[in-house]
Formats: structure tokens, sequence, C-alpha cells
């Protein structure tokens, strides 16, 4: 054993490795010293505990280190090529950010703003006009205000204007959200008392009206973005639950859900509430989500009634519940880019997905293909026609005819071959069917293409080498 601990190399001498300096210079010295300790301290415990050891070179030991530290300082969020056809896709971050938008944000982030200064008036200002006058514009009402996402939404608009009141609410709309947050739990913690109305298939006008009393504070709509139920069903339309809001001097709120500013063609005949339309009908709050169809950052923006939304920005909630300046500066981009419907489409990813021609999808596929068997002669790859899917707790029941290829490998099972995928330093996501790897091109970003070919190409190689 003595002999053992004696040949391990001293770290002293380990440090003057030629090799130890560079990655000094990258990682730091103190940082690069302990994991060099460590790695020689496992070496030795090996030694006292009696287990069989080869003592490492001097070249292996550094080369450990390296890979170390290497995990150690990489961040866990990382890039990620998506391929599985999912446009909004929750895990992995949602809505890509346009180029305005990011352009916004590094804005933001490397200098001083006026965030919360007013320019004209040379005095404190509020953060939430960066993005209010837009929001106006874009809905036509009369105020609005920005907060973390749409569930802090519900939660502040419940918490302003009817804490220790009831509200009204179908129980078909009692939906749950991404990672098991319940809109019914949202609404307790708010401290609104839930008064479900209706059944799960059906609720009519009369449901909620036979349920108001004195002490109903509020009348509120769920939009069920995240599922469908289709048969015996009856629900009560927005222009209804106005109405009755009015005769009872109510206030009407509605959480509509994904954002969808567009009342054009962009998704066909499918049912997604339009904001503007529902604005322009007086409805006093509605609510929606900024990461969703509307293509920009996560944010809960609530539109409405000045004498609404007014309170709920003096709620000391407000404050826990509020912004920062990037995600103000790029959904304040995002939404500039809104004020032409066509330049929209084509500067925000989301929409740009949404709405791109299967023509143009399948031309980027068999180029792909070309490319990469040019580099794999013999590799089993072909186009296929998809569906894509819009996700995010957006049009649950939506399929779009998209176009991608798909791919078996020679020597390694399918599901080995996409855990190597998924282990790439620029992980690669895809799907599996049928015993193929399918590749959706909808959700590849053009600038991602290449990246796509080549760790594809150096996984097949890898593959057909160690299979």
């Amino acid at each position: 054993m003595e002999q053992l601990l004696r040949k391990i190399p001293k770290i002293d001498l380990l440090m003057k490795h030629s090799e130890f300096g560079k990655m000094a210079e990258i990682y730091g010295k103190e940082s690069l010293k302990e994991a060099l300790r460590e790695v020689v301290n496992e070496i030795r415990e090996k030694i006292k505990n009696g287990e069989p050891v080869v003592i490492p070179e001097v070249e292996e030991i550094i080369k450990e280190t390296e890979m170390r530290i290497r995990e150690r300082t990489t961040p866990t969020l990382r890039k990620v090529i998506n391929a599985t056809g999912i446009i909004i896709h929750t895990n992995l971050g949602r809505s890509i950010l346009s180029k305005k938008a990011i352009q916004s944000v590094i804005m933001a982030s490397s200098g001083y703003t006026n965030l919360e200064y007013d320019l004209k008036e040379g005095k404190r200002g509020e953060r939430y006009v960066h993005c209010s006058e837009i929001l106006r514009k874009l809905t036509e009402a009369e105020d609005a205000l920005i907060v973390n996402n749409n569930a802090a939404a519900v939660y502040l608009v419940l918490n302003t204007l009817a804490y220790e009141k009831e509200v009204i609410v179908s129980r078909g709309e009692l939906v749950e959200i991404g990672g098991s947050f319940r809109i019914p739990d949202v609404m307790k913690k708010s401290g609104a008392i839930i008064k479900e109305v209706g059944t799960t298939n059906r609720t009519y006008l009369k449901d909620y009206e036979e349920a108001i009393t004195e002490k109903t504070g509020l009348i509120m709509k769920v939009h069920t973005s995240n599922f469908v139920i289709k048969g015996f069903t009856h629900d009560v339309k927005t222009d209804e639950l106005l109405l009755l809001s009015r005769k009872y001097g109510l206030p009407f709120y509605y959480d509509a859900g994904s954002g969808l500013l567009f009342s054009s063609d962009i998704l066909g005949e499918r049912n997604e509430p339009h904001v503007k339309s529902e604005s322009k009908k007086g409805i006093d709050l509605i609510s929606f989500s900024g990461d969703k169809l509307l293509g920009g950052p996560q944010a809960g923006i609530i539109v409405g009634k000045k004498e609404y939304i007014q309170p709920m920005k003096k709620n000391p909630l407000l404050r826990a519940l509020r912004p920062d300046k990037l995600t103000l500066s790029a959904l304040e981009a995002t939404l500039l880019s809104y004020l032409d419907e066509e330049k929209a489409k084509s500067e925000i990813p989301t929409l740009k997905m949404l709405t791109c021609e299967i023509s143009y999808l399948k031309k980027r596929t068999l180029k792909l293909i070309r490319n990469v068997k040019k580099r794999c002669p013999d590799v089993d790859i072909v186009p296929q026609s998809l569906f894509s899917e819009v996700g995010g707790g957006s049009l649950p029941d939506a399929k779009i005819p998209s176009f991608g290829f798909s791919f078996r490998p020679r020597k390694l099972s399918v599901s080995r071959f996409e855990e190597l995928l998924r282990n790439l330093p620029v992980p690669i996501i895809a799907r599996i069917e049928k015993e193929r790897i399918l590749f959706d091109m909808r959700t590849v970003p053009e600038g991602d293409e290449e990246m796509l070919i080549s760790e594809l190409v150096n996984t097949i190689k890898k593959s057909d080498l160690d299979g």
C-alpha cells in the first residue's frame, strides 16, 4: 500500500504540467486545483480501501481533471435542437424569441435603461408603460398590466377583485395547467372562494345566474386551451356572460390562455379566442400568456378596464409578481412586430413555424438528406410526411401537416441511438415511431440545419464504429 501511495504524482508536480497552465487560464487556477485534488484523493482512497489500482500516468490524471472541471462549469440550461414537431414545446422552453426581441434583451442587459425613469419629466417612472401603450393599440383595451406568467395574472386578478368573495366559474373549466398546477388551487391561494356551476360537459347561463348572491365578487370564464370535450356539450359564450355581469353590476374576467392576437386564418377554423375581438366586446379583464401563441417571453398579460387594472397596480403582491427588464424588453419588441401582420409572421419564430408551407419544408428536408448521404452513403434515411403539434397547452386537437425525415441506425437499437442524440454537446431531441427516429423540420430553425446535419453524421459514424 505504501509503495502504491508513493507512486501517486504530487499535486505540485501535476500543476507544473503544460496542460494544467492552459486549463487554468480557462477555468481558473483554484477551481482546477480543487478538481485535481479530488482526482488524486480518489486514487488514494481506492488504494487505502484495498481496491485493485493501476496508478494512472500524469496525462491521464490531467485529462480526468479536465473532464471534471468542464462538466462542473458547463451550464445545466443548454441549447437543444427541437426536431419533435411540437412548436410551443413546454419542456424545451416554449416559444423562441425573434431576432428583434433578442437584440432588445441584449440592449437591456448590457447597460442601464430607463426601466423606471420618465425621460420626458426627468423623474421616477413606471416599468409597465413600456408595454402598455402597444398593448392598448393591439387589443383596443383601456389599460394593460404585465406579470410573471398567466397563473400570476389569475392570482392577482382574483386577489385584488374577489378576496374573500365568491368567483363563479364553470366546473368544466377548472383546468390543470403544466407541472400539475391547477386553476382551482391558484384561485384558492388568491383568497377567492370558488363557486362551481354546471357539470363537466354542460353549463348554461342560468347556472351562472342562479349562483349570484350578495357574496359574489366576480364572474370568470377560463378557456380550456389544453383539452377538448366533444359530444354532448354546452358552454356559455363570453357575450352572454358579459351581459349577465352588466345586469348584476359584477366584473367579468376571461382567462383566454394562449394569447392569439390575429383574427386571420393563421390557425384555420380552430377554436382559439382572439384577444382583440374579445376585448372589443367590452369584457372587463382578459389575461393571456406571452410565451405561447403570442411568441414572446414568459409573461402574464392583463388587458381591460382601467377601473379594475389600477387597483391591481396598487396591490402589494404585484411587486412579487412583476416582470424584470429582460422580460419587458423582449415582450415589447415582440408586440411591436404585431403592428404589421405579415411582418409578424416572418419575424416571430412561433408564427413562422405555424404558417410555414409544406413545399418549403420538403425542399429543406431533401437538401438535408442529400448532405447526410454524401457523408454516409449507405445510411437508412428517407423523407417522410408528418404531423406537427402546436403544443404549450394550445389547440390540443390540432394536427398540422408537416414534413421531415425518418432514420434507422444500422448497428445500434433505435432507443440507444436516440439516447446518443440527447447526450450531444447540443442535444438533438427527436421522436421514435415504429422503430424509426422521426425528425420534423417544421420546428428546426434554419440556423440549426448545419449543426443537425453535422451532429447526425458524426453520431452515425460513431455508432457504426462502436456497434
